[in-house]
């Protein structure tokens, strides 16, 4: 079953665990695709979007089923 942290960049994570792509644009992130984004990690994006990256990595915790 696929990891993730909040240190991972989104880069990293989609190629970890692509089915959280959903996931993580329900919750605002829009730009998965961007090239900028690939190095971000999960935490300056949530940062970027004004998201809590506790309350997010809860979140995914909680829907871990539909991505991991």
């Amino acid at each position: 079953m696929a990891e993730i942290s909040k240190e991972m960049t989104i880069g990293e994570i989609l190629a970890t665990a692509p089915n959280i792509a959903p996931l993580l644009m329900g919750v605002g992130m829009h730009c998965l695709g961007c090239p900028a984004s690939q190095g971000e990690s999960l935490e300056e994006a949530a940062m970027v979007h004004g998201i809590d990256i506790d309350e997010l990595m809860q979140y995914l915790e909680e829907k871990k089923d539909t991505w991991a």
